[in-house]
């Protein structure tokens, strides 16, 4: 049955019009199963009906003139009940409908199931028999397999139909909503750009060469060409990027080493093959191993390879064969599309024109998604089914809080959309010119804020007007950006410049906290579920090589400083506290030990861990003994108390930091703190949203640690709110269903506060 179901689901991928490819269904799902008839019908939600698309039993002039109402008849109940119905004489079933057009007087037997795409009804399958009966089991367990199949095909079909200017039913494309993961905050209004790469390696047939030695040359020429384009464009950037971002091209000027790909693709040439086909037999073996790799991260860097040879194969044949080729210019606000944007992408596109970033693969770990951060750009990563070719031209919203992209608005979208940038901008103004007051509520009560670092730490250090300290400094972002692990004075001199950046405040960095999302390129991690596998602390204390000389680099960046505090993330038990603590120590006495002679003084630095794992949750006593303070890190709380991989677009509207349950926790982690005495800093994304601070100002948390560009909006909100409502706000949404509920309660109370519409109280 798998194989016949794969070849009847392959046929209908290979026909690109969705009414020609439903009919072809129909009849090989008749010819198959031996039934007298295959009918399918798709939902119409404006008009509430289901609409006849495609048969192979009924008469055919049915089709589109037949629409069942979603409450009527055999088809509405199967729509409704959202589960397949199999009936041995559908006329005498009180649901029965007759419509003289399909002339089904003959057929008794009934089997329906809904096709469903994450959750919604898209249709309904039927197949129907003249002889009276029941289908059998298998028949019903063929058809619902079926449809499950159908439904992500539909869906993809339906998006390409919606979205093209040439459909019959509307000349104008229709509103779509595509759904991916949040690269880079900020809103966007734009026209898709999709770059027009009129030279890929992929597409590139490969030949022979008469002259090796003119080859060879060929190649070097496109190599040194592409040398300095990748200079200028990383130059381009100097102003917009600190320098670990713009480490980025460090992997390109290592691609472009001679005795990196030079040495193979030259290897090929003198085997007979001409420069241009070398390049592509070597690149895309290179690909290949990237891409079968397990790793996110080092699948990425297969963009990297590709994007670099695209631009070597240009090299080659406008300098050395001749050829002239014009690129594509954007002339107005555009939004960059591409299959898998790259950092020369974003480097040569024309900056007062670029307004936000779609990347239909990739994730939240590429370059492009690092860079725009970086640059500010709102970006949207891993938009599945849809092409760049459909949102080229299209006015397009983006979304980089939430990940949504929405194509060809609704005029009262856009109208909306709008008026949400403008009041955005209108909130940044008056931010500014109540920046660098003290974050004290309407009653008095006082607010730390602090910083999360490490991205970029230039630009989040020169965003932090209010001098604060740093909650949170992501050591592992200089460790991801190389390829190698960076040597203890290499780690010195940039924690050291870290430190000295706010001498008066707390710097806290959390030790590497690398597997999961964020693996290292040069220490590949293979696992089936690496978010529950070898990451962060486990990771570190199996390694103490790596740990200690860490360790040691943040203890001598501190010497005559006494602002370090060290952070341990991933902790899930007392046991790896206590082992962690005895390396810190032995550290410690290392280098008091090498700097006595010295008229420095070397200071213990307070240490720390994050909350992230539930299972701490149980234990805050016990570890409250051996720490100074606690970090709640609320991004992986949130995403292993409800089990839900954030990155995976599939669940990713699962994941919610307002759950009730996740604010439940939240508030007991701080009671539990305060019972103990222990200061407890929260430092993921929800004490960077307004809504959020609200919340955690009322549970108790009086410490908040947010990205740089978050810190004067929330400062500002503080100021304007009361920590009494603050309170009565968090009773209600602890008792709340839903964090949809949550959400109400939140606008409702920024509307009264007359902060409606200003701030975007979720993410």
């Amino acid at each position: 049955m798998l194989t016949t179901l794969k070849r009847i689901v392959q046929e209908m991928n290979q026909i690109p019009e969705l009414d020609k490819a439903l009919l072809r269904l129909a009849s090989r799902v008749k010819q198959t199963m031996q039934v007298d008839s295959c009918s399918i019908y798709l939902a119409d939600y404006e008009q509430q009906e289901f609409v006849l698309k495609a048969t192979d039993g009924l008469h055919p002039d049915a089709v589109e003139r037949v629409r069942i109402g979603f409450s009527e008849g055999l088809i509405g109940l199967v729509g409704q009940r959202e589960e397949p119905l199999n009936i041995e004489n559908a006329h005498q079933h009180p649901r029965f409908k007759h419509y003289p057009e399909v002339q089904e007087e003959n057929y008794n037997a009934f089997l329906g199931t809904p096709i469903i795409h994450q959750r919604k009804v898209l249709g309904v399958i039927t197949m129907q028999q003249s002889e009276m009966r029941r289908f059998s089991e298998d028949e019903e367990a063929f058809l619902v397999t079926l449809a499950a199949q159908m439904a992500l095909e539909i869906t993809n079909a339906e998006m390409r139909g919606a979205l093209s200017n040439a459909t019959a039913i509307r000349a104008l494309p229709r509103q779509k909503n595509v759904r991916g993961i949040a690269g880079s905050p900020g809103l966007a209004i734009g026209k898709g750009f999709a770059t027009d790469a009129k030279i890929d390696l992929r597409s590139w047939v490969v030949n022979r060469c008469d002259d090796v030695s003119l080859e060879v040359q060929s190649y070097r020429k496109g190599v040194e060409v592409t040398r300095t384009q990748v200079d200028d464009l990383s130059q381009r950037l100097d102003d917009e990027i600190p320098d670990d971002v713009k480490s980025i091209f460090q992997l390109y000027h290592q691609l472009l080493d001679a005795n990196s790909l030079g040495r193979e693709v030259e290897g090929k040439i003198k085997e007979g093959w001409d420069a241009a086909s070398s390049l592509k037999m070597v690149v895309e073996d290179y690909a290949a191993r990237f891409l079968s790799m397990e790793d996110p991260y080092m699948q990425e860097r297969a963009i990297d390879i590709i994007d670099l040879s695209n631009r070597i194969l240009t090299n080659i044949l406008i300098e050395a064969k001749g050829h002239t080729i014009k690129a594509k210019m954007a002339t107005q606000d555009s939004i960059l599309v591409a299959e898998e944007v790259s950092a020369t992408m974003l480097a040569e596109f024309p900056r007062q024109y670029l307004k936000g970033i779609i990347s239909i693969r990739g994730s939240n770990n590429s370059h492009a998604a690092i860079l725009a951060r970086a640059m500010g750009v709102p970006a949207v990563m891993g938009c599945q089914n849809i092409s760049p070719a459909l949102l080229e031209g299209k006015n397009l919203l983006l979304d980089g809080y939430s990940g949504e992209v929405i194509i060809a608005p609704e005029p009262n979208i856009l109208s909306e959309f709008t008026q949400l940038i403008e009041e955005e901008a209108t909130l940044s103004k008056r931010i500014e010119a109540q920046a660098g007051q003290p974050c004290k509520t309407e009653d008095g009560c006082r607010i730390q804020l602090y910083i999360n670092a490490g991205l970029s730490a230039e630009v989040e250090l020169n965003a932090n007007i209010h001098n604060a300290g740093i909650g949170l400094y992501r050591t592992e972002i200089p460790f991801m950006l190389r390829e190698r692990f960076p040597s203890e004075q290499e780690q010195v001199q940039l924690y050291r410049q870290i430190l000295e950046s706010s001498p008066e405040q707390p710097i806290t960095m959390r030790t590497l906290d690398v597997g999961g999302d964020k693996p290292l390129p040069y220490f590949p991690i293979n696992e089936e579920n690496p978010f529950l596998g070898w990451r962060g602390i486990r990771l570190t204390l199996d390694h103490p090589e790596i740990f200690l000389v860490q360790v040691r680099a943040m203890l001598r960046a501190s010497l005559g400083m006494n602002n370090l505090q060290i952070m341990l993330p991933m902790i899930s038990s007392v046991s790896e506290v206590q082992e962690a603590k005895r390396l810190i120590e032995q550290a410690f006495y290392e280098i008091s030990d090498e700097i006595k002679s010295q008229n420095i003084q070397l200071h213990r630095p307070k240490l720390g861990i994050m909350l992230e794992v539930p299972s701490v949750l149980y234990q805050l006593p016990q570890l409250a003994r051996h720490v100074d303070f606690f970090s709640v890190g609320s991004n992986d709380l949130t995403q292993y108390l409800l089990a839900v991989d954030r990155n995976n677009t599939r669940v990713a509207s699962l994941y919610n930091s307002y759950h009730p349950a996740v604010l439940s926790a939240l508030y007991d982690i701080v009671r539990q703190s305060d019972h103990n005495q222990v200061p407890v800093t929260i430092c993921g994304e929800i004490a960077g949203e307004p809504g959020g601070a609200i919340l955690l100002m009322g549970m108790g948390y009086r410490r908040l640690s947010m990205n740089a560009y978050n810190l004067r909006k929330i400062n500002w909100v503080i100021r304007n709110v009361s920590l009494e409502e603050s309170k009565e706000l968090l009773s209600c949404a602890l008792t709340a269903n839903t964090h949809e509920d949550v959400y109400i309660l939140i606008n409702n109370y920024l509307e009264q506060k007359g902060l409606g519409g200003l701030i975007r109280a979720g993410s």
